[in-house]
């Protein structure tokens, strides 16, 4: 189990606490994103947690790892690998170019590789998805909070959709409270954003990969209600 948490501490980076109450709900490997650096708190994540993961593209030299190894008794091993885009958002290093190198050194131990590809622009994702067809048994977007609907099998077998959704409060706006928002929007005065509460949705994506080959059998989006409404 992947999860992104990058907005884990109240909507905002990820703190040691927050990364393993997640891995206390069973996650196996966290990855981030543009919003990595929030938190101070983050340092103790990359410089001790083997399995937390920066997006691969920063600069050589910048703490933690862009990629990781997961095995298990019953899981063979899976390379996992964050990135991020360069469209709309902070400059980086070329996403493109760095999967490209880290897929062929990965694939000599495995052929299960999953890719978090955290980015705004749908047309980057799905253009570094159809490069690595057939090379990663997975391409998931995260960034944008919204799920989109277009979950599918590439033909040679890589399993892709454009934004996993996010897990949290729905009854907002991407997560925050919805007038604070709208008064940003009508007024372009400065507003404290809270995280909202109400109507929480598991979201993300069910994979299914065939172990030999690396390749997706079948992805299907997951977008569950919290049971008892609120939280």
């Amino acid at each position: 189990m992947i999860a992104n948490g990058e907005n884990a501490a109240g909507g905002s980076g990820i703190t040691v606490a927050t990364a393993q109450e997640i891995f206390s709900a069973g996650v196996d490997i966290i990855t981030s994103g543009d919003h990595l650096w929030d938190q101070k708190e983050v340092m103790g994540l990359l410089e001790n947690e083997g399995r937390f993961v920066r997006p691969l593209n920063y600069p050589q030299g910048t703490p933690g790892q862009g990629r990781t190894l997961f095995q298990s008794d019953s899981c063979p091993l899976v390379g996992v690998i964050n990135l991020q885009g360069r469209t709309f958002m902070p400059p980086l290093e070329n996403p493109f170019q760095y999967a490209l190198e880290e897929v062929a050194r990965l694939r000599q131990k495995t052929k299960l590789i999953f890719i978090d590809f955290h980015a705004e622009a749908t047309s980057e994702k799905v253009a570094l998805a159809r490069m690595l067809d057939g090379q990663v048994s997975a391409v998931i977007g995260t960034h944008t909070h919204v799920q989109t609907a277009d979950e599918q099998i590439f033909p040679a077998g890589t399993a892709f959709l454009c934004d996993a959704g996010f897990t949290g409060p729905h009854d907002s706006v991407i997560g925050r409270e919805i007038e604070p928002i709208i008064k940003r929007f009508r007024t372009n005065q400065p507003q404290k954003f809270e995280v909202a509460k109400d109507r929480v949705l598991l979201q993300g994506a069910l994979l299914e990969i065939d172990d030999q080959s690396g390749r997706a059998v079948a992805i299907q989006r997951v977008s569950e209600p919290l049971s008892g409404g609120s939280r």
